[in-house]
């Protein structure tokens, strides 16, 4: 018989012992069940010198493995905690033991009875009252396909990376390391929230459909409001609008949101991301720099104890300062280019060199030729937590001008592990030189650029009623959770990633 097949079995058994219940007139899905203890907590509850006679407990979770012998049958109920062991005689449940027979592994049922310890030194709950809280009526993929002691049949690991991502819920259900990378993940959240608001920044919330969308250069996802009879569009950034809170006087805002960019998907690209922007007045690039290193090695450090962790075949350290290397520096000293003279034939021309697809690269002028040299040469090499500063002027259109070098902007990018975590300006609020930068992407727009950024008259407006000089930055805190929990996919740590339709 194929695994399909027996799956096919299984279930359509499970469905004959609902239908089972139905005839009965047993429930088998329950309105509310109210446990006096978890798992761990209940086995926590029983110390040595209780014998026989431990406490009263109520616990209720799935059925984790499932024996009977004659008129009394074992199982392991398992939660969030752990899993204990129960203990079930017919004497002691009465009518209820019928429903044994009616149980099948990943049920849900609720249990209330006493602690003691097996002759084998594992403590059990001994059942005085069962209730089925929810029946199963598809298995679980635990384990490999055989036929238990117990007669129950299990079935094969759950690997396969496409259907983990699909169907998370059976994911999450049969691997306890997937739920503490999830865990581990609001944890994360959780300091980064704490870390804002103890130094006086105001979580705020901005429009997530935008009339005109801005902040990064990316396309956009388009729909459609009918009563408004006007396109709008899912945000790529939150920058714009928070940097409209600076002119009307907050001066320390933040926001963690999701953002949506209609791209490429890849092991470090979903179109649906999460990201924490923070803006503060009276700052530059250098503030946020100190403000992101001190974020980042403190998130390392409170989820994994300790700022230095094994990753990437080396020993990543996130003790605060950073390493500092120029945009211009970098690229010169891996590739031999100089940008500030260098043509564009010359940048093909490494470029293909490098292994770079030829149509791809032939397609790329201007900023981007500039950046896909910076990603070829430089990024893969950049493993230490590590700050890439002063960017070109035309790579950087919503960053202020360098106030040494007029080519440059005040602009940085955080790196570990050759991937980009953070990017952070010194804000420009100069809404004429603004207004030349949005001209000049308009420019690059009407070239082909579809990821060059819109005009946007209002935001210019806000400027001109004048914003404070400032600091912004925005971390990706979906590529931080790729570094914390060590996974080598955006999708593992995204509980539900997009997906192609089933089947496609």
């Amino acid at each position: 018989m194929s695994t399909t097949e027996e799956r096919s079995y299984v279930e359509a058994a499970r469905r004959e012992k609902r239908a089972e219940l139905q005839r009965l007139g047993v429930p088998a899905y329950a309105y509310r069940y109210q446990r006096s203890h978890t798992a761990a907590e209940a086995l926590a509850e029983y110390r040595d010198d209780m014998g026989d006679q431990g406490p009263q407990v109520k616990i209720a979770g799935r059925v984790g493995r499932l024996g009977s012998h004659g008129k009394t049958s074992f199982a392991h109920l398992e939660d969030p905690s752990g899993r204990i062991q129960v203990y079930f005689r017919q004497d002691a449940l009465g009518q209820d033991y019928h429903l044994l027979g009616l149980l099948d592994l990943d049920d849900h049922i609720g249990v209330e009875g006493t602690l003691f310890r097996t002759r084998k030194g594992e403590i059990t709950v001994r059942a005085q009252q069962l209730t089925l809280l929810a029946k199963s009526l598809r298995p679980l993929p635990r384990g490999k396909t055989q036929q238990t002691e117990e007669g129950a049949v299990t079935f094969g690991d759950l690997q396969d990376p496409e259907i983990r991502y699909r169907q998370r819920y059976a994911d999450l259900a049969v691997h306890p390391e997937v739920r503490q990378i999830f865990l581990l993940r609001s944890k994360a959240v959780s300091y980064i929230r704490r870390f804002l608001d103890e130094r006086g920044f105001l979580e705020v919330e901005t429009p997530v459909l935008q009339p005109l969308y801005g902040g990064a250069a990316a396309r956009p996802f388009v729909t459609h409001h009918h009563t408004l009879d006007m396109p709008l569009y899912l945000r790529i950034a939150d920058e714009l609008y928070l940097k409209r809170l600076l002119v009307g006087g907050f001066e320390r805002v933040y926001e963690i949101g999701h953002d949506f960019r209609n791209e490429g998907m890849d092991r470090t690209h979903n179109p649906e991301f999460t990201m924490v922007e923070v803006y503060q007045a009276y700052a530059d690039y250098s503030d946020m720099m100190s403000l992101t290193e001190a974020l980042v090695c403190g998130v390392v450090e409170h989820c994994l104890g300790t700022r230095s962790i094994e990753r990437f075949g080396t020993t990543l350290d996130f003790t605060p300062p950073f390493p500092r290397v120029a945009f211009l520096e970098a690229v010169q000293r891996r590739s031999g280019l100089d940008l500030r003279s260098a043509s564009d034939a010359e940048l093909h021309g490494a470029l293909l060199r490098a292994g770079g697809d030829p149509e791809s690269i032939k397609a790329l002028s201007g900023p981007r030729l500039q950046d896909e040299v910076f990603k070829t040469f430089v990024e893969p090499d950049l493993i230490q937590p590590t700050f890439v500063v002063d960017y070109p002027k035309a790579l950087s259109p919503l960053a202020k001008e360098h106030r040494e070098d007029p080519t440059l902007t005040e602009r940085f990018e955080l790196f570990v592990g050759g991937r980009e975590l953070a990017n952070a300006f010194s804000e420009l609020n100069d809404p004429d030189d603004q207004q030349r930068r949005f001209q000049d992407q308009v420019q690059q727009r009407a070239k082909g650029d579809v990821e060059a950024h819109s005009y946007d008259a209002d935001y210019i407006r806000a400027l001109e009623y004048g914003m404070p000089p400032a600091g912004g930055m925005g971390l990706g805190i979906d590529r931080l959770m790729m570094v914390v929990a060590d996974q080598a996919s955006i999708r593992d740590v995204i509980l539900f990633p997009a997906m192609r339709p089933e089947g496609a």
